[in-house]
């Protein structure tokens, strides 16, 4: 029978189920509890500093919750809440967490060969080209895209605007330094990906860092730009936009789709990552290189 809402056995032969329901009745509780922690801390977060992540996956967002909980050593998602709506040192830590910075100099280099041979024939004739890389971390592939750019004989004519919603990663791109350690994985990248020097030819380096030739940069722009909230800004010839739609969930990756559609000139080009993809109710965009998530917006009829 049940009493005070719960179970209670009448027989001893059904005690191990009861015991089973009283454990999935309580995991469940749990489970429904951290959910509106979650949002909560969410909702704070927005109110708090403007940047919204309640349309951000769920999985992810809590992963990196988790990791926070863990290194602050704080039992609970309220603990956390209560730490950043009090102290701005904190808020700062978590806007950190939820920033995504995984990236590296030709990242999944068939992306940017297939770039090199298919795609820049097609801008050449153009008298300017314009190309936005949305979520563009530390500027890893920002500078990719440069380099190929000007070995295509177009760098004087491109001019390439580099966004993040994160400051501090955009602060990090400006300066153009690389970490030592990385540069041979970048040059094995680089050469995959249909470079045609030294890559050594593009920076200067010390014991620690690599350092970007300045004259790489001077046709980037480095501009704050918040995917989720902020509207278009220019029309472009390209946007690039890889590894970031998988951490949105569905509504927030189809508001995307339409802010990349509003600014691109018809024809234009739209890179995604290698994990992503044009959902098939996104009607805007056709295949052009889907194996390597290549697509082009359909020119109007």
């Amino acid at each position: 029978m049940i009493a005070n809402g719960r179970y209670v056995p009448i027989l001893a032969a059904n005690e191990g189920a009861w015991k089973v329901k009283i454990w999935d009745d309580e995991k469940m509780f749990r489970i429904n509890k951290e959910d509106v922690e979650l949002e909560l801390l969410l909702l704070a977060i927005f109110r708090l500093s403007g940047y919204d992540f309640r349309q951000y996956m769920k999985s992810s967002i809590m992963r990196r919750v988790q990791n926070r909980l863990s290194l602050e050593r704080l039992s609970s998602i309220t603990s956390l809440t209560e730490k950043i709506i009090h102290d701005e040192a904190y808020l700062n830590k978590i806007l950190s967490d939820f920033s995504i910075n995984v990236t590296e100099m030709f990242r999944d280099p068939a992306f940017f060969k297939a770039f090199r041979n298919e795609v820049v024939a097609l801008l050449k004739d153009l008298p300017e080209i314009r190309i936005w890389h949305a979520g563009c971390s530390t500027g890893e592939e920002v500078y990719s895209m440069a380099i190929l750019m000007e070995e295509e004989g177009l760098g004087s004519k491109t001019k390439i605007y580099a966004t993040d919603m994160n400051e501090n990663v955009l602060a990090k791109a400006e300066r153009g330094i690389i970490p030592l350690q990385k540069m041979q994985l970048y040059t094995k990248n680089y050469l995959l990906a249909g470079g045609k020097k030294s890559f050594s030819e593009y920076y200067t380096a010390d014991c620690e860092a690599a350092y970007l030739n300045p004259d790489l940069l001077k046709h980037v722009v480095f501009a704050q730009h918040n995917l989720v909230t902020d509207r278009s800004f220019n029309e472009f010839h390209v946007i690039v936009c890889r590894n970031v739609l998988i951490y949105f969930n569905v509504d927030l990756q189809a508001r995307v789709f339409h802010l990349f559609n509003e600014s691109l000139s018809p024809g234009g080009f739209l890179g995604l990552g290698s994990k992503e993809s044009i959902r098939t109710d996104i009607k805007s965009f056709e295949d052009f290189n889907p194996i390597e998530k290549i697509f082009r917006k359909k020119n109007r009829k």
